[in-house]
């Protein structure tokens, strides 16, 4: 980004609140995601920072402010992960206002409290089955689709035909699409292939619609409510592609073929799953009789 002149540089987090929101430079600036739900999210986080540096300039953000900003945070009983978030913002933008935008000569240390992994929330077939069949059509289709490719909601939600090759069974995201930034190219099985041919003729550039118009969103009232019927708790609709990701696993899908399948940029998001197979220890399994055959001699002696 370039540096912006000397006289439109803002010296308060209010004017950066304004900078961050409303600059053409928002997905590039505002979050690492181009999703709008993150930029919502960010957009609460930043109004939340500014009641507490209302009238702090950027150079006088420091260590103490930001502890205390910490302290706050965690006095409404929101988890580490929350409070990390909002730090993280903080410390997005000063460094951004150091290194890009060169209006600060350094910034202050932004530690993050610990947080506990969490773990991945799936379903088995039986459970899925019984989701599916809740479902308004419309959402049916969609979470079909995302069981058989695993892509992101945003991603479903956004498909347009463009991104379809029917004859070569496959669909794409493009880059900017892309959590990681990096195009995504999407081998299509029989079941995604049926969702598709299904739409086929609902709308002249998306493939998925409501009454007409492109899907906007799908964890919404009608899929909570299809949750509640089904009777499962504690699923998300991106728990779809947690649960893309288990099966795969445990069917036997290398770790390495699945990171290229998800579009993870690293496996370090791919580990979550490994434990759900243990396929490929089994060769090493009984490596063990060894040092049980020795303690056995050791008994002898």
């Amino acid at each position: 980004m370039p540096v912006l002149p000397i006289n439109s540089r803002p010296t308060a987090l209010v004017e950066s609140e304004y900078f961050w929101i409303e600059n053409n430079h928002i997905t590039a600036t505002l979050s690492e995601s181009s999703h709008k739900k993150s930029i919502e999210t960010d957009k609460i986080r930043l109004r939340w920072l500014h009641t507490h540096l209302r009238n702090s300039k950027l150079d006088e953000i420091t260590k103490t402010k930001i502890d205390a900003i910490k302290s706050a945070k965690q006095n409404e009983g929101v988890s580490n992960a929350t409070v990390n978030r909002t730090l993280a913002l903080l410390r997005s933008i000063l460094n951004r206002a150091r290194h890009d935008w060169e209006w600060l000569d350094s910034t202050p240390s932004v530690r993050l409290f610990p947080e506990n992994a969490t773990r991945v929330r799936w379903l088995s077939h039986e459970e899925s089955n019984r989701l599916i069949h809740e479902l308004p059509e419309h959402l049916k289709a969609m979470a079909r689709f995302t069981l058989s490719t695993g892509l992101r909601e945003s991603n479903v939600t956004g498909l347009q035909w463009c991104q379809i090759d029917m004859q070569r069974r496959c669909a794409w995201i493009h880059a900017d699409q892309a959590k990681g930034k990096k195009a995504i190219a999407v081998p299509l099985n029989n079941d995604a292939l049926t969702v598709i041919r299904q739409q086929i003729g609902n709308h002249d550039t998306n493939v998925f619609t409501y009454k007409g118009n492109p899907v906007t969103r799908a964890n919404n009232h009608a899929w909570e409510k299809a949750l509640i019927r089904a009777g499962i708790t504690d699923f998300r609709w991106h728990d779809l592609r947690h649960t893309w990701a288990s099966w795969h696993v445990q069917n036997g899908t290398p770790l390495h073929v699945l990171k290229e399948l998800g579009g993870w940029a690293d496996l370090t998001m791919v580990l979550r799953y490994a434990h759900l197979s243990s396929k490929h220890l089994e060769e090493y399994a009984g490596n063990s009789k060894v040092v049980t055959n020795l303690l056995h001699l050791e008994k002898k002696d």
